[in-house]
């Protein structure tokens, strides 16, 4: 209790609030394709608020262990062989059983209770991971001054990440490794390497990703032609042009967004929700939101997000400790990605990736990793707070 009363509420009460607004939102946006297939119209309600209870529950534990815990090697090890281990069986199921494949990629392994996404628990152990090995390597990495010295000190480290990347990149889900990609440089860069280093590797890095765009766009060979990321990047490019094929989904986006206006139709009156959006529950639940709570609904949820975002940032630059900093800096990452990449998906200013919105989503996987992480977050700042009280 007293570790309790010291917890951050800058982020526990979005936390909870979003939480309440996931279950609302899954129901309304659920309920009536369950109907359609023949199935209880609060199925989905009722599995979401197991989650978020789940969540909860995972949330204290997580904020409640010793810190010791947290960096403990071997419980690192067993969550490190896990993620590849499954990451493994995703990439060879992809490709030997090509029928698995959802939407394009093989992502899921059904557990009976809950189908479980391996990238969840992946961007996980990556925050920890590195925030772990470039904290005790702090002090080397800082007197180094060029690339092959810095190889040399995280190489291992690198090549367990890298191989991480490029699992989730083949399976195919280019949003998930894009996420993986974009937390590994900016716990790099929050590091001691120094700061000429990473701007080298920043700039390198692209060079290297517009180049491929522009290679892959302008002279697309026949096998990507026929790729279902491909294919969405050319529905983001001509939506309408594409409507009755690709760009179905982003076309019926813009019209549930333009339907609700400021204030929208109303809790539970969306039109698109009825057939027209494909499992309007996951990823397009933004839209679904837009449409039903307008405007303002969507501003509402955008600013709990936002607030939770700057409040780990912030907690990352006053934070003393580097690995403390990192933890934060990798989580907030994490949410902030997964939100540009759903609403600019839905808006139609990048391709759509099947990345849902955190906390809103239907989806055990992502929002239990999340509950986990904001645990983690929330267990090191007051366990901050109370050395500092400590100290005078």
């Amino acid at each position: 209790m007293k570790k309790l009363k010291k917890i951050d509420l800058w982020i526990i009460i979005p936390y909870i609030l979003l939480l309440g607004i996931g279950i609302v939102m899954v129901y309304s946006a659920s309920f009536y394709n369950a109907l359609i297939a023949g199935g209880k119209t609060d199925q989905y309600l009722i599995k979401q608020a197991i989650y978020a209870i789940m969540g909860l529950c995972l949330c204290y534990i997580t904020f409640m262990l010793k810190e010791r815990v947290l960096k403990n090697r071997k419980i690192l090890s067993m969550v490190m062989i896990v993620t590849l281990v499954s990451l493994f069986y995703l990439l060879g199921r992809a490709y030997l059983k090509p029928s698995s494949r959802v939407n394009g990629a093989s992502a899921w392994i059904n557990l009976g209770i809950i189908n479980f996404q391996p990238l969840e628990l992946a961007k996980l152990f990556l925050i920890m991971f590195l925030a772990l090995v470039l904290t005790n390597k702090q002090n080397r990495l800082i007197q180094k001054q060029g690339w092959k010295e810095v190889f040399k000190e995280v190489f291992q480290p690198l090549v367990i990440v890298g191989s991480i990347i490029v699992m989730v990149f083949l399976q195919p889900d280019i949003g998930g490794a894009l996420i993986l990609s974009l937390i590994t440089l900016v716990l790099i860069s929050s590091s001691t390497i120094p700061g000429r280093l990473i701007a080298e590797l920043s700039g390198v890095l692209l060079v290297v990703f517009t180049s491929m765009i522009i290679i892959i766009t302008k002279f697309p060979p026949s096998f990507v032609k026929s790729n279902y990321a491909y294919q969405r990047f050319l529905a983001m490019q001509h939506p309408f042009q594409l409507e009755q094929k690709a760009g179905a989904q982003l076309v019926n986006s813009f019209y549930a967004i333009s339907n609700g206006g400021v204030f929208g139709v109303g809790l539970g009156n969306s039109i698109q929700k009825r057939g027209y959006l494909p499992e309007p529950h996951t990823d397009f639940i933004m839209s679904i939101i837009s449409e039903e709570l307008g405007l303002v609904g969507v501003v509402f949820i955008l600013g709990l997000l936002l607030i939770m975002i700057l409040r780990m940032i912030s907690l990352g630059f006053r934070s003393k400790k580097t690995y403390n900093s990192l933890v934060y800096y990798g989580v907030a990452t994490m949410i902030l990605v997964q939100i540009v990449l759903n609403v600019g998906g839905l808006l139609g200013l990048i391709p759509l990736t099947g990345v849902t919105l955190p906390f809103i989503s239907y989806g055990g996987s992502s929002l239990l990793v999340l509950s986990v992480a904001l645990g983690i977050v929330l267990n090191l700042e007051t366990t901050a707070k109370f050395e500092k009280m400590e100290k005078g």
